[in-house]
């Protein structure tokens, strides 16, 4: 037996309602992800990050780099990778590390953002760190979940030949991958 439905005041059948369905908090009420840094190091979204070595090319991708982080809003986080600086006394046989200062190379690098750009307005983050370039530039901008990665084109003929950092990030980085020359 059929259960009847019912009716409303016009004699027409009611439907019935849907429950409800929780809203969805707006875009902006969403907490966004931040890159989770060790202590005293600000939390960075999505920067622009600028891979720098001091070469003509490695100038015009800060340049470039620099553009682009204030075009989207934004910030540019500037990072050079030196070799570990590790290498074998010839002579001894001993093992020698050369101690770099961490704070005079930051400080180098602003400097040459300075001269390569106008920073005002921008959120600027700069970074040393130790190995192969090419890793610690993929690790770095999969670590910040960054916007994009912007390096200067190699300039020597071997590098064609035998590989570049350029080649090898774009095979493995996870975000664009920028080469200006």
């Amino acid at each position: 037996m059929d259960q009847a439905e019912p009716y409303n005041d016009q004699g027409q059948p009611e439907r019935q309602r849907q429950p409800e369905r929780p809203r969805q908090p707006e875009r902006q009420d969403r907490p966004e992800r931040r890159a989770q840094h060790g202590p005293g190091l600000p939390a960075l979204i999505h920067p622009v990050i600028a891979g720098y070595d001091g070469s003509t090319s490695a100038r015009n991708a800060l340049a470039y780099a620099a553009g682009m982080a204030k075009r989207l809003g934004r910030s540019l986080l500037v990072v050079y990778v030196a070799s570990s600086g590790v290498y074998c006394e010839p002579l001894t046989g001993q093992v020698v590390g050369l101690p770099r200062d961490t704070e005079a190379l930051e400080r180098w690098l602003l400097t040459e953002l300075d001269q390569v750009t106008d920073p005002a307005g921008l959120e600027v983050h700069v970074r040393t760190r130790r190995g192969s370039p090419a890793r610690e530039l993929a690790a770095m901008a999969a670590e910040l979940s960054a916007d994009a990665l912007v390096i200067g084109a190699p300039q020597h003929f071997w590098h064609h030949v035998a590989g570049s950092v350029s080649g090898w990030l774009a095979r493995h980085a996870r975000c664009p991958v920028i080469v200006v020359p």
